[in-house]
């Protein structure tokens, strides 16, 4: 009946999208909240609230985020033309393509803010891996070498 209840484990992608902290998965990696508030929305805390996990491992650590950044663009670009394709079509006879570029466009500036902290998150993750005994060890044995 005292039988401790195991704590169950956040999703990769959910912390991911949620833009966790890669070492605990539930302390928050940006001070603000909402992606859109432009202001203050790359304002990242220097350790995580929750497991002291450092967010800057190096000077100039989010240096990588460009690639990141990149492919998921690309990927999202590649996507949207494949779905106009099937939906809409394209042809050279008329301007479906410009069309769908000006959407694509429109697209990325509008989700600009939010690729730019995914990539963040996805960065750190690579570094950083998912440790649920994270209380027991210091931060030192978390990094990936």
């Amino acid at each position: 009946m005292g039988a401790a209840q195991k704590v169950q484990k956040p999703g990769y992608l959910w912390s991911l999208f949620h833009h966790k902290c890669a070492r605990c998965r539930s302390g928050d990696m940006f001070q603000e909240k909402h992606a859109y508030r432009l202001k203050h929305f790359m304002k990242m805390y220097d350790n995580c609230p929750v497991c002291d996990q450092r967010m800057e491992i190096e000077l100039g650590f989010y240096y990588g985020t460009g690639y990141v950044s990149y492919a998921l663009t690309v990927a999202l670009s590649v996507t949207t033309f494949v779905a106009w394709w099937v939906l809409v079509g394209l042809s050279v006879n008329d301007n479906r393509f410009f069309w769908w570029l000006g959407l694509n466009i429109t697209l990325l500036v509008v989700l600009q803010p939010f690729l730019m902290r995914l990539s963040r998150a996805i960065w750190l993750s690579f570094f950083v891996r998912y440790n649920e005994n994270w209380q027991a060890e210091t931060q030192i044995d978390n990094v990936i070498p």
